[in-house]
């Protein structure tokens, strides 16, 4: 009995010496794969690699970049490893914008996978890469043009004036507010009626239909954190087990509203000022072009790109679009506002100096909020982009080289396959770039200030032809939003207000932890 016990054991400590041997060395020469290249590089932890403390912890990759980014001071670039996978971070602002713009045929691709048979919402353009992201790029433009976007004004400003009433009676009251909530519910108005032509009455009704439904595609879930994370680090998997950052219930729901939206619109003949009826008219190639120098830009910068591939506008593709709309303009939107009056809370001489603003450039209006009047408001825009400085709604770009290429300024050379990070959240809190970054200062805006820093230091929306395409949207509605709140309130920090805002390291967009509780005061109460 001993000889056979003895027998077992001295294969099996063979086997494990050979199994942990084997992963020595598959560790180690993974791990060589930047030192050997002569890029800086952090010591990685096997086998996580460099996102150890986020995948214990369960947090989004993303927002480790902005330690690494810190650690790797001093270099333009820095090797990281997903697991075993190289990855380069992206420190200096002419490398990003070369990759972003000026090599975008080397790095078109975002990286992410996506299964559209499985998931059609998922053939969104922001995941879509190459050629078919390029002709649906194309497609859209004329439906995000100034012009087009001056149409859905009237509608932003009634959902800022129903704004201002439901604030009402909190502010008679003396009782804070959970700004968040309001905003987002004012956000969802104006996406539910400028997307889909829909009269949701979020601001009225908490309850209503859009804005629990909207809540539900933010709601963490495993399966969504599991999604996010394997986008980040292993994105050939997500198709692979058929996995999307969209829940399904939420899937059905779009798809299934849009095409009786669509089908009621054609039986009946009727036609809205909406973002599905534009869509409608792509799909039956009715569409107006787009203005010339939108087009000519991105069929310069994307030229690379074109083929002859057939692409066809089908419902799914509107509905994806349409998706993809409602998400990014609700949530950024409001987390944008309920960023900007939390600052304005914490520092009043600023929010007096923007509502004197405010105040002046509405009567040069007839006292009404205009399109051209917010366009006038030029201490609104630095009070914005500040916001969008120091919370950027998306903390990290990711971009796929397509094609091996050597970084110019460098002696790096990136692969095809390997994954570059674009750390937004760290460039806008880097010191070198805005000194004392946790200030909030419109000031670094100004003209003089623009000119002292590299123009890549700063991109909230992306930049080159994968620029946020529903920019000047969602700039509109986030701009009327604080006009609406300032031009009626003063906002202050009350005891429940954080001096300090935590991230909530969960999340797929930048957010805070718990809630944001503002006190609002009538203004006339004050003035007079």
């Amino acid at each position: 009995m001993l000889e056979t016990f003895d027998s077992w054991v001295l294969p099996l400590g063979a086997l494990s010496t050979i199994v942990l041997a084997t992963l020595y060395v598959y560790f180690k020469i993974s791990y060589s794969y930047w030192e050997t290249r002569g890029v800086p590089t952090l010591k990685p932890t096997a086998p996580f690699g460099n996102f150890a403390h986020s995948i214990k912890s369960g947090n989004n990759p993303e927002y480790e970049t902005v330690e690494l980014y810190k650690a790797l001071e001093g270099h333009k670039v820095g090797g990281l490893y997903r697991f075993t996978y190289p990855s380069l971070l992206i420190r200096d602002t002419d490398i990003i914008k070369n990759i972003l713009v000026k090599d975008f045929a080397h790095f078109f691709s975002r990286g992410l996978q996506v299964d559209e048979e499985s998931e059609p919402l998922d053939g969104h353009l922001f995941a879509l890469s190459g050629t078919k992201w390029r002709n649906l790029r194309v497609k859209l433009t004329p439906v995000f043009t100034s012009g087009k976007i001056k149409t859905m004004f009237g509608t932003v400003v009634d959902c800022g004036r129903e704004l201002q009433e439901c604030l009402q009676e909190s502010a008679r009251n003396g009782r804070p507010v959970e700004i968040k909530e309001f905003l987002a519910r004012y956000s969802t108005d104006i996406i539910s009626s400028c997307a889909f032509g829909i009269k949701s009455n979020c601001l009225r009704n908490p309850h209503a239909e859009f804005r629990s439904w909207g809540k539900k595609i933010f709601e963490p879930h495993l399966r969504q954190r599991i999604t996010s994370f394997l986008n980040l680090l292993f994105p050939a998997l997500v198709p692979a087990l058929k996995l999307s950052l969209i829940p399904k219930d939420v899937s059905n729901y779009f798809r299934r509203m849009v095409k009786q939206t669509v089908e009621f619109r054609q039986s009946n003949n009727v036609v809205a000022n909406d973002f599905l009826q534009l869509m409608m008219k792509m799909k039956n190639k009715t569409l107006g072009a787009a203005e010339g120098e939108d087009v000519q830009l991105l069929q310069k910068q994307t030229h690379a790109l074109e083929n002859n591939e057939p692409f066809e506008v089908t419902m799914d593709v509107i509905a994806a679009q349409a998706f993809v709309f409602f998400v990014a303009g609700f949530e950024t939107s409001s987390t944008t506002m309920a960023f900007c009056l939390y600052e304005l809370a914490l520092n009043p001489g600023i929010q007096e100096r923007l509502q004197a603003e405010i105040d002046s450039v509405s009567e040069q209006h007839g006292g009404n909020i205009t399109y051209d009047s917010i366009l006038d408001m030029q201490y609104l825009d630095k009070v914005v982009n500040e916001t969008l400085r120091k919370y950027p709604p998306v903390v990290l770009i990711t971009r796929e080289c397509t094609k091996t290429i050597k970084l110019s300024g460098t002696d790096v050379t990136v692969e095809k396959g390997v994954q570059v990070l674009l750390p937004i959240l760290a460039l806008h809190r880097d010191p070198k770039y805005y000194p004392d970054p946790e200030r909030f200062d419109p000031e670094r805006f100004s003209e003089e200030e623009r000119k002292k820093r590299p123009q890549f230091s700063y991109i909230p929306f992306g930049e080159g032809p994968r620029l946020c395409i529903g920019m000047r949207f969602g700039l509109m509605q986030t701009k009327v939003g604080i006009v609406s709140v300032l031009s009626k309130y003063d906002v202050r920090a009350s005891e429940e207000t954080p001096r300090r805002i935590v991230f909530n390291k969960k999340g797929l967009l930048l957010s805070h932890e718990g809630k944001l509780w503002l006190q609002l005061v009538n203004r006339q109460e004050r003035l007079y």
